[in-house]
């Protein structure tokens, strides 16, 4: 009788570890379901050239390819020149953009909601784009209330923050960004860093540190970059085609790691 009971027991044991394993495949591949709106400047809506595509084409590619996926719906709602100014919900300039396409994506049943946000390359000037400067208090201000209106309105979803790119210290088009330019976008990549960490007792597991590390590849490898004729010479802002890919896979890479 002991020895039926301990065969039942095991018995037992090996059904609920199958169920188990069975439940948590299926959540994993129902997870793998993302629908991705991308918030941007230029450099999210750049194609690179006239053969290019914009980053989040090749982010979306890559993590096609690398969770075996058949279809990843996206839109992409980068605005070139744009600042966080320009995408805070009272501003009413380009918030409503994310949120029609927010919209859209979040009627597909069984996708997971996804932001891939990346703005501070236009916060950063010296002059020209819409509030720039603007100063590290007020760009964490408003890239809080962009997150937050973003994760009350739209339950279950996350975001992604990625760092922004380097851009060279001779960055002068219709803007002025030069030397004070970069040290202020230098200023907001601890910012982006602590915003993520406090979301963790407000927004649990929704807002998400995103791409670190392709501000230090760009700046080892101008090659990626258009060479742009400005007011101080030859500038490296926006990335080439070559470059759009690169930087869409660094995207893909961090969103990979971060949403299962």
């Amino acid at each position: 009788m002991v020895k039926y009971d301990m065969n039942m027991k095991k018995l037992l044991i090996f059904i609920f570890l199958i169920g188990t394993t069975s439940y948590t495949g299926r959540a994993q591949k129902e997870a793998s379901k993302l629908a991705i709106v991308f918030i941007g400047n230029s450099i999210t809506q750049g194609k690179g050239g006239p053969e290019g595509s914009p980053p989040p084409t090749h982010a979306v590619h890559y993590l096609k390819q690398k969770r075996g996926l058949s279809d990843l719906p996206y839109i992409n709602v980068g605005r070139s020149g744009s600042t966080t100014v320009d995408w805070l919900p009272e501003t009413k300039k380009f918030f409503s953009l994310a949120l029609n396409a927010a919209d859209s994506l979040s009627k597909l049943p069984g996708y997971g909601l996804v932001f891939s946000l990346k703005l501070g390359t236009n916060d950063s000037a010296m002059k020209g784009p819409n509030g720039a400067p603007v100063s590290g208090t007020t760009y964490r201000q408003n890239i809080t209330k962009i997150i937050d209106t973003l994760l009350q309105r739209y339950a279950g979803s996350e975001v992604i923050l990625h760092h922004p790119i380097w851009y060279s210290t001779n960055t002068y088009n219709t803007s002025m960004y030069l030397e004070e330019g970069l040290e202020r976008l230098n200023s907001y990549i601890p910012i982006l860093d602590e915003l993520v960490l406090s979301y963790r007792d407000r927004f649990p597991g929704r807002v998400h540190l995103g791409d670190t590390k392709a501000y230090k590849y760009f700046k080892k490898n101008p090659q990626y970059f258009k060479n742009e004729q400005g007011q101080q010479g030859i500038f490296h802002l926006h990335p080439n085609e070559a470059g759009t890919k690169v930087l869409g896979e660094f995207w893909g890479k961090a969103i990979h790691r971060r949403i299962r």
